[in-house]
């Protein structure tokens, strides 16, 4: 898309959904009365400027619905933050959103390579947290074979691994330096024995000293990935260039 028709598009979505923030939810007109700032004050996508910050401590003084802005039976599923440092953080999503969040994950997916002839075994979490449904979802988009692995049975997912011919992976680094662990006392070479080219790796801090680790020990060409559940989940990765995060700027 040429940039002229991009930043069009991008001021159209903001006015829209500014618009309807401020109709349709009382947390968010208040703010933005508290800030003097109007959905008719949004003239040109510079004007994101004039908006009022949302932080963590609005999702937990709002929980668990106030800060929806669409009816209840609009709502197809919800997540759940762990709450480790407070109450935790209940996210709604309505059927755009997760078709959003799939196209997302299925262009991070593209942008590493991932398509038809890949199996995408994902070894993050299923359930409320939203790490294993984000990369299910947008492997199932590009025509992947996903094996929706989660976490623990190390051996077991090791064993899948090789059985099935698995070339990209989904997991914490930290779980993957472990499996290299567990494949190590199994007799299991990861350069030898196994297919994996490419690892989708966050949820977790971790180091370039870690990537190295990792990349020297596998052969596995590792991607950054980043997400947080207030905005969907995991949804922006790394190109094959490796020098940052792309944001799908639509």
């Amino acid at each position: 898309m040429p940039p002229e028709e991009l930043k069009k598009l991008q001021y159209e979505e903001l006015k829209t959904l500014v618009t309807k923030l401020y109709e349709s939810n009382q947390f968010y007109r208040d703010r933005m009365d508290s800030k003097g700032v109007k959905p008719e004050d949004i003239k040109c996508i510079e004007d994101i400027s004039k908006l009022p910050f949302m932080y963590k401590q609005d999702l937990r003084d709002n929980y668990p619905t106030k800060m929806f802005s669409v009816p209840n039976n609009q709502i197809v599923r919800y997540h759940v933050s762990s709450g480790t440092t407070g109450k935790p953080t209940l996210v709604g999503y309505t059927e755009n959103d997760l078709g959003y969040w799939t196209e997302a994950l299925a262009r991070s997916l593209t942008s590493a390579g991932v398509g038809p002839e890949d199996t995408l075994q994902v070894c993050y979490g299923y359930g409320l947290f939203t790490g294993g449904l984000g990369l299910h979802y947008g492997g199932e988009k590009v025509g992947a074979t996903v094996l929706p692995a989660s976490t623990g049975n190390s051996e077991r997912q090791i064993e899948l691994m090789m059985d099935l011919d698995v070339t990209a992976i989904a997991c914490t680094p930290s779980y993957l330096i472990h499996l290299i662990g567990v494949a190590k006392k199994m007799g299991v070479d990861f350069k030898r024995d196994t297919k994996v080219r490419v690892a989708f790796l966050g949820a977790e801090p971790w180091s370039e000293s870690m990537k190295k680790k990792i990349e020297d020990e596998t052969g596995i060409e590792t991607f950054d990935i980043y997400g947080t559940s207030e905005q969907a989940g995991p949804m922006f990765t790394e190109c094959e260039c490796h020098n940052g995060i792309h944001i799908p700027a639509d």
